[in-house]
């Protein structure tokens, strides 16, 4: 039995959750999430928590017995505390900067990268270049941030580039040091 898929997840105070069938609901502060589950997953409304258990023992309904488990979890924190990403602009003369709800990033390009957040995900700027993606749905906040890397990711002989905050670059050594042996 997976070990994660068998831990019910608990519904704190504020948060509603709505089963039909295999269609998961759930509405909190921060907003409102749905997902469809596979079919080979059985979703129960118990005492205050939501367990998810499996129809059969097949590879399959395995697979997606933890995974299933997860995403409704990642649900619930989502609609209550909500997810964030932290990136960082580094690089001289590259800057990040907000007008209105749009990110204006300079990032050694002849023009600005200029990104509009989808619906149900903020952008904000703070101090030395760091840019924070928040959102309620976790897979929304991660793709922005992707999204946000692959205009410059970083590159591996100055580091430039846009980076996330506890991301690690393995620097190359130069052409120059390279040659003193």
């Amino acid at each position: 039995m997976s070990r994660i898929g068998k831990a019910p997840i608990v519904v704190p105070k504020g948060v509603t959750v709505e089963l039909k069938g295999n269609e998961v609901s759930i509405k909190g502060p921060k907003g409102q999430l749905n997902r469809s589950i596979r079919p080979e997953m059985l979703i129960e409304q118990k005492d205050g928590t939501i367990v998810v258990s499996r129809q059969n023992d097949d590879r399959m309904s395995r697979n997606l017995h933890g995974l299933s488990r997860t995403l409704i979890a990642n649900m619930v924190k989502g609609v209550t505390d909500g997810f964030e990403v932290n990136l960082e602009v580094i690089g001289v003369g590259y800057r990040a900067q907000m007008d209105g709800k749009k990110l204006v990033m300079q990032l050694g390009y002849s023009h600005p990268v200029e990104i509009e957040p989808p619906a149900g995900t903020e952008i904000t700027v703070g101090k030395g270049n760091a840019i924070a993606v928040k959102g309620f749905d976790k897979q929304a906040v991660g793709d922005l941030a992707a999204f946000i890397r692959g205009k410059r990711p970083p590159e591996v002989y100055k580091g430039k580039g846009v980076k996330y905050a506890n991301e690690v670059i393995r620097r190359k050594v130069g052409k120059a040091a390279s040659k003193k042996k």
